[in-house]
């Protein structure tokens, strides 16, 4: 994967980020910066941790699998792509459904929407990255701009409120970013390798 191509897929992981972050804005209606940097943290962290994870798992057996790891690759980023897009057609009122600023609440956020970089991490063994030094830049761009997408949702959030939250459709443009990426690695396996 190039630099561009690993950034853009960052953007897209970090979509679910900024939309949770948007709604914890609007519950915390005000800047409050340790909850907004821990949440923050803990969303990057996690980001970075998973596909990560991902790849340690499948890089034991992704020589096996060789002559299809770009449809893997391909399968796991459109259906990723496809869920969100999906995600971002649900209509959802902006409730208080839970409390933005207790840990336990965004531990689980954090984990809960970095499930879909679990898989990335998988798809990065199919695509060749083979040993830790090579894995280390793209988990520590996705972890970057998951922790600066998260504070922006959150201030987004704090500022704009929940009418303009939804016009965004950031599930939507996340979603499109990982099925392009995932065509892109298609094509290039096909036809010009």
């Amino acid at each position: 994967m190039t630099g561009l191509e690993i950034w853009l897929l960052a953007i897209g992981l970090a979509m679910d980020c900024f939309a949770v972050s948007i709604a914890s804005g609007i519950i915390l209606k005000r800047i409050r910066w340790r909850p907004m940097l821990v949440m923050a943290f803990f969303f990057g962290f996690f980001q970075a941790l998973m596909p990560f994870l991902g790849w340690i798992g499948a890089s034991a057996f992704s020589h096996l699998i060789e002559s299809v790891d770009h449809w893997i690759a391909f399968a796991i980023l459109s259906f990723l792509g496809g869920r969100m897009i999906l995600e971002s057609f649900k209509d959802e009122e902006c409730r208080k459904e839970f409390n933005p600023a207790s840990l336990k609440v965004v531990l689980t956020m954090a984990i809960a929407t970095s499930i879909d970089a679990l898989a990335i991490g998988v798809s990065f063994a199919f695509l060749g990255i083979r040993d830790f030094s090579e894995i280390l830049p793209p988990t520590g761009i996705i972890g970057f701009v998951s922790f600066a997408v998260s504070l922006i949702g959150l201030l987004f959030g704090i500022k704009c409120g929940c009418g303009i939250a939804r016009k965004l459709r950031a599930e939507l443009w996340g979603g499109i970013i990982l099925i392009i990426i995932g065509i892109k690695i298609l094509i290039e396996h096909l036809f010009f390798s």
